[in-house]
């Protein structure tokens, strides 16, 4: 009986029973699981890099207006850095860091809901289970428990649906946040790249810009 469902039932009414044997703690579970997968699938479709080329060459295609439309974060924040970098400003970095603020906010999205979530799943699991024990061993103290179909396995094995619907809602849940965090690590290095990059192009000011200069060779008169 995989997951405690039975198999010589009807899908719905196997699974209705196998969440209604779990208890107060089961609907928590599936509402997790629901605000879970949705934030899972709002979060990736955000964490969308746009064009696979590297940042240094997307700088220059955007600069010599050979460039597709931006599609994704690195696409449009080299766009946005750009616009800020047409006028010379002392100070880029500050503006660089004002206009990528919004992208700096939308990698990070939902992020922490999904943290919370695989968290709390196990948990609520375990505090199913430990209150569905509590009911099994009292039940003892009546001999209520022996009249139902079989016995203290049965009871046990009702507790412990809770712990493993956590589990269900949560294993899955870590794999794909690992996975989507990579993402964003990623995200936020190219952002920073295009920055650096922008930097040391645009602003007269740059440490890297100068010494490029200075290390210019000078023409004898």
């Amino acid at each position: 009986m995989a997951l405690g469902l039975d198999p010589n039932s009807g899908v719905i009414d196997s699974i209705g029973a196998y969440l209604a044997s779990g208890g107060f703690v089961m609907p928590t579970l599936v509402a997790c699981a629901v605000v879970l997968w949705y934030a899972i699938g709002a979060r990736w479709a955000l964490l969308q890099r746009g064009s696979g080329k590297n940042v240094r060459v997307l700088i220059k295609r955007y600069a010599d207006g050979r460039a597709k439309a931006p599609d994704g974060i690195v696409d449009q924040a080299i766009v946005r850095g750009m616009e800020v970098c047409k006028q010379p400003r002392p100070n880029l970095r500050r503006y660089l860091d004002e206009a990528f603020g919004e992208f700096d906010g939308v990698i990070k999205r939902h992020a922490t809901m999904i943290t919370a979530v695989v968290s709390i799943a196990p948990l609520l699991g375990l505090l199913g289970t430990v209150a569905g024990m509590i009911e099994t061993f009292r039940s003892l103290g009546d001999m209520t428990l022996f009249s139902q179909g079989g016995g203290i396995a049965a009871g046990i094995a009702t507790a412990l649906f809770t712990t493993q619907m956590g589990l269900v809602v949560a294993v899955p849940g870590v794999i794909v946040k690992f996975l989507l965090d990579r993402r964003q690590q990623q995200l936020e290095l190219d952002l920073a790249q295009i920055k650096d990059l922008l930097i040391s192009k645009f602003d007269p000011d740059s440490e890297h810009r100068n010494a490029i200069v200075a290390s210019a060779p000078t023409s004898k008169a």
